[in-house]
């Protein structure tokens, strides 16, 4: 059979039908965001507040004290001089070029989406561990999450709560927030089951197990988890940037348009760097937690 008559015969929905299932889907939304898109924004106010109130300490704050400050919780979690070293020239470089002020605006929203995300994503996850039928149900879901692309979350959010801070933070925590969700999940159902035999012989609970066993030997999997959310958080920073998220995604979305050439690499080198330090810190201090949870058994 030829594609041509394949296309003819294969049965499709009628183009007016087509056409009023699209209205009415269109404007029950519109009817939706009318109601109660007022009241969601209320919802998100606390947020908003946090956010701006973050952002301002970070952006305001004399530069010398927020570097001693993210490199002292660089070596506090890794241990490491090196890794200190290295955070420390970077953003040096990134105040020398110009983009202190950016990159500090992208830092808050990746530091307010990765705590969301862990927030939300590490409950969610602990029950797919528990639940099979939870598991059913969530899977799915995370799978339309990861495969949508990335600009079909910002349509509904912003017809729904305008163009701002808050709509670019939910559109990353929903693009973000799988991996800690599934890997949260995984390590905690590939803690070995002899480990929870013992301790129901010792009179633990399902509680104690829980807290006491099986989150303490699935950290390494959680912070892998949370380490691929930090990525793909920065990884929307481009895209948030389109609804009015500021930081290093504007310029790049400015050098799209203008054909700068060297803003766009300048800006997109500071996200490769912010994206390094969070991977090699989150590596680091995950390796670290695994030894010293070895070290302690």
């Amino acid at each position: 059979m030829s594609d041509a008559k394949w296309l003819t015969e294969f049965p499709q929905l009628d183009r007016a039908d087509l056409l009023a299932i699209r209205k009415f889907l269109d404007g029950a939304y519109k009817d939706f965001s009318r109601a109660y898109g007022d009241i969601i924004e209320a919802v998100f106010d606390p947020l908003l507040y946090f956010l701006v109130w973050f952002e301002k300490l970070l952006v305001n704050a004399p530069w010398w004290i927020i570097l001693a400050v993210i490199v002292a919780i660089v070596y506090a979690a890794t241990r490491s001089w090196k890794l200190s070293a290295g955070v420390l020239v970077s953003f040096l470089l990134i105040g020398y070029f110009g983009m202190w002020e950016d990159t500090m605006r992208t830092l808050s929203i990746i530091f307010v989406c990765t705590l969301l995300s862990i927030v939300l994503g590490i409950p969610i996850g602990i029950m797919m561990s528990r639940s099979d039928r939870v598991q059913a149900i969530v899977t799915p879901l995370l799978d339309i999450m990861q495969t949508m692309p990335a600009f079909v979350y910002l349509i509904p959010v912003v017809m729904l709560l305008g163009i701002g801070k808050v709509p670019g933070v939910i559109a990353v925590v929903i693009y973000a927030i799988p991996p800690v969700i599934r890997l949260t999940n995984l390590g905690i159902r590939l803690v070995d089951k002899e480990v929870l035999e013992a301790a129901t012989a010792y009179g633990a609970n399902s509680s104690q197990r829980l807290f006491g066993v099986q989150i303490p030997l699935a950290i390494p999997t959680i912070m892998a988890g949370i380490n691929q959310t930090i990525m793909m958080s920065l990884a929307m920073v481009v895209i948030a940037s389109m609804i009015g998220v500021k930081g290093l995604g504007q310029p790049v979305l400015k050098s799209i348009t203008n054909q700068y050439f060297t803003l766009g690499l300048l800006n997109g080198l500071a996200i490769v760097a912010l994206a390094i330090v969070f991977d090699r810190v989150s590596q680091a201090y995950g390796k670290r937690t695994q030894r010293h949870l070895e070290g302690s058994h």
